[in-house]
């Protein structure tokens, strides 16, 4: 069976061809600047070798169609005619309260999708564009959405309620949702195979650090709580993304700086974080340059994003009580040595003892504990793809 994942973005559609039950990845690649000048689609082939294709990308229908060609092209395709996909895996960014795991989608699932684009605006427009068009491009082929919110789903209501009057939970569904539930699910899955522990009482943190960053606390292989909120925005500092903010003080901002609704949402969301902090960029590779240059306010916001960090995985051992298992992913997760370093520096109370040595690595599945470490500390890189092509293949097995 061969199962196509699609994770469509605002402006970027990322793809990657699976061929189940073997989990062999046939080809991947992204559609970047959808709706933009300069949009192109970058192939990564079997071989390893990269080719890439300009053009206009007008909307996510064509980045698809376009998709779509170049995995069944004769030169560079892996696939000899389109016949061959049994079906599509979507990432899905918010189900709400309505999905706590991967469905099979149908127009009653649709509908419920629409109704959730008010609680992520940003995300979920984009994940419905990119199921519109496999059903104009491949009617036939069964689609499946696995959601971002659905593994923090278990979490309990002393927990996701937030202390605001409970008429609005019960009118707007305002409530902590959590996000990179894909992540947070295959990684500490993972860590579990690869330790061989029982899962029954295991407490493990996960620590997904990209862009945009979460942690989530898990015991018994499932959530009981996550930094992200609502919306995406609560938690740790991230690239553009504030965090964890002062509703006081956003409200403060607004008023002396005469501002919207909207200007705000894209303040919080587009121009904060370690961009807003720093000044340098969103990207802490170049915010680490800058630091070793002396930069003040770059060596404040690498402080700030590790205590962060370390402050709430003191909070989440506190909530599980006690750690087995301490989690590195993400972009920055998996190859930032020293902000791991940072991290875990001062955690030795809690037994969190890194090996400076282990610790110099990026990239790989790793321990990077001390031998004295109570916990263990690991790097595994996370596989959102594989997770939504697995839950994708299951669910299609049912169909048949």
């Amino acid at each position: 069976m061969k199962i196509l994942v699609l994770n469509c973005g605002s402006s970027s559609i990322k793809f990657e061809l699976f061929s189940m039950k073997e989990e062999k990845v046939l080809s991947k690649g992204v559609v970047e600047k959808v709706g933009m000048k300069g949009s192109f689609l970058r192939l990564e082939k079997q071989d390893g070798s990269e080719v890439r294709f300009n053009g206009d990308v007008l909307d996510h229908k064509i980045g698809v169609e376009y998709i779509l060609g170049v995995i069944s092209s004769e030169k560079h395709g892996a696939l000899k005619s389109l016949n061959e996909i049994n079906a599509v895996g979507h990432r899905v960014v918010h189900g709400g309260e309505d999905f706590s795991g991967s469905v099979f989608i149908n127009e009653e699932v649709i509908k419920v999708l629409e109704k959730n684009v008010e609680l992520a605006p940003l995300h979920n427009p984009a994940n419905l564009r990119g199921i519109y068009a496999l059903q104009e491009l491949l009617p036939d082929v069964p689609q499946v959405a696995v959601f971002d919110t659905a593994f923090h789903q278990t979490m309990k209501p002393n927990v996701y309620m937030y202390g605001i009057p409970y008429a609005l939970y019960k009118k707007y569904k305002i409530r902590r949702y959590g996000f990179h539930g894909t992540s947070h699910r295959y990684v500490s899955a993972r860590a579990v195979e690869l330790l061989n522990p029982k899962t029954e009482g295991l407490k493990i943190i996960s620590c997904h650090l990209g862009n945009g960053a979460s942690i989530a606390a898990i015991k018994d292989g499932i959530s009981v709580d996550t930094s992200m909120g609502f919306t995406p925005v609560e938690g740790l500092i991230m690239g553009t993304r504030s965090g964890d903010l002062d509703i006081g003080a956003l409200t403060y901002i607004m008023r002396k700086e005469e501002i919207g609704i909207e200007t705000t949402s894209v303040l919080v969301n587009k121009f904060s974080g370690m961009l807003g902090v720093t000044g340098v960029s969103s990207d802490m590779r170049e915010i680490g340059e800058k630091a070793d240059e002396g930069n003040k306010r770059a060596i404040l916001g690498l402080e700030m994003y590790a205590y962060r960090v370390k402050k709430y995985i003191g909070s989440y051992a506190a909530a599980l009580g006690g750690v087995d298992i301490l989690i590195f992913t993400g972009g920055i997760g998996e190859n930032a040595v020293d902000i791991r370093k940072n991290i875990c520096d001062g955690l030795e109370f809690a037994g969190i003892v890194l090996d400076k040595e282990k610790n110099n690595t990026r990239g790989k599945e790793k321990i990077i504990s001390s031998e004295k470490s109570k916990t263990k500390i690991m790097i595994i890189p996370t596989n959102e793809e594989l997770v939504i092509a697995q839950d994708t293949y299951e669910i299609i097995q049912t169909l048949n």
